[in-house]
């Protein structure tokens, strides 16, 4: 097996530093260099639709939030509060995006029973594991809203009804396509953006030097391999290996040309046993 150098976490901040700590502790050397950014939505118009669903998520039936950052920054401030009547479900695609959101439904007095999410043992966290438990929910008529974020590698616009592109990427479309095809009305809601972060020189010189052999990055979204493709000349990636924890973002990493790419569920034991099946600690 190949000494592992570096493992390099590409989560956005402060995931990523949690995720190093944890690495860090099981003995790998762990270093955060995010590639992804997330901040307030940019255009207007997904700010005056984020503040309307703030006032009016009620009226949703169920409402998807794709991450942790789409619980984040949806309840940052404005919701209106729970009413007795409100028998809105709240959808997350695994335990990390349940538990932000139990967080913030305790503040609005809901309990976390209304939570619908893939057990922790689940295959893989995804869209495709969290429509068994949910289908039941939506019938002809439902209201189902998708809290998402935005992206600058060319996110589509937001709202649709019957054509469920415009609101999700892969994974989520196909659970879209679920809901349309079981009758519901389908809608969207930027909660943030995301982007690339700025590469300075000194930045791009560091990212060469972890191409090596030895050098082990760890994805969480095919988003932060898009920031690697864009960096330009383009750097040479077969002797580091990746680590994806999901099959779409292996076969991203996979394209993008790195010479070993693992699949790993997205949990730190997981991770660790991915780590140990083919490298080993310095």
């Amino acid at each position: 097996m190949t000494p592992l150098t570096q493992l390099v976490v590409t989560r956005p901040e402060p995931e990523a530093q949690a995720w190093v700590q944890a690495l860090r502790a099981e003995g790998w050397p762990a270093c955060a260099r995010p590639l992804i950014e997330i901040a307030a939505p940019q255009s207007a118009e997904d700010l005056a639709t984020l503040q309307h669903w703030r006032r009016h998520w009620m009226q949703a039936d169920a409402m998807l939030f794709v991450s942790s950052a789409a619980v984040q920054h949806f309840f940052a401030h404005g919701v209106a509060p729970a009413l007795a009547s409100t028998r809105t479900r709240f959808w997350a695609p695994g335990p990390g995006t349940a538990r932000r959101l139990a967080q913030a439904l305790a503040l609005l007095d809901m309990p976390e029973s209304r939570i619908d999410a893939p057990a922790a043992h689940a295959a893989q966290y995804d869209s495709e594991h969290l429509w068994p438990l949910v289908s039941s929910q939506v019938v002809p008529g439902s209201l189902v809203l998708i809290v998402r974020g935005t992206s600058s590698h060319g996110a589509p616009p937001d709202a649709i009804t019957h054509d469920p592109a415009p609101v999700a990427g892969r994974g989520r479309q196909w659970l879209i396509e679920q809901c349309v095809a079981a009758g519901a009305t389908v809608r969207g809601c930027v909660a943030y953006a995301r982007g690339a972060p700025p590469f300075s020189a000194e930045d791009q010189a560091w990212i060469q030097a972890a191409t090596g052999e030895g050098h082990v990055w760890l994805f969480s979204s095919s988003e932060a391999l898009h920031a690697l493709e864009a960096l330009r000349p383009p750097l040479e990636w077969s002797k580091a290996g990746a680590l994806a924890t999901h099959p779409r973002i292996a076969a991203a990493a996979q394209r993008v040309g790195f010479g070993r790419v693992v699949q790993t569920r997205p949990t730190v034991a997981d991770v660790v046993r991915a780590l140990e099946s083919g490298w080993t600690r310095p």
